[in-house]
């Protein structure tokens, strides 16, 4: 699924920050070097990360790449994992097997003993 590699994406602090930058301005990877006082090492690994996972776009510009956020991406992204939330669980082949075994909670003798306490 699409959706772990996103919010694996964006599943850390300076990524978030780089990605909020980037919802203000497009911006070269030297100033986010002076933005958030880092490396560009560092700051290209985490655009790697961000552009593999479709959130940023870059532009060749010469030697230089400009970074933006690919937008129309990420309110799709987000959209459909909306729609896969408010899907009926009961629908979905993929999570057959769980749907299963939550409909069988109330006869799982683990789930009384737990409940209990």
């Amino acid at each position: 699924m699409e959706f772990e590699i996103v919010f694996k994406a964006l599943g850390e602090s300076t990524r978030i920050k780089i990605v909020r930058l980037l919802a203000h301005k497009s911006m070269y990877v030297c100033e986010l070097e002076a933005v958030l006082e880092m490396s560009q090492p560092r700051i290209s690994q985490h655009l790697k990360i961000l552009k593999q996972a479709g959130i940023v776009n870059d532009e060749k510009e010469g030697q230089r790449s400009i970074y933006s956020l690919n937008l129309d991406h990420i309110k799709s992204t987000f959209s459909d994992y909306l729609l896969f939330l408010e899907s009926p669980l009961s629908h979905r082949e993929d999570y057959k097997l769980e749907y299963e075994r939550l409909c069988g909670l109330s006869d799982n003798p683990q789930i009384k003993t737990c409940k209990s306490f």
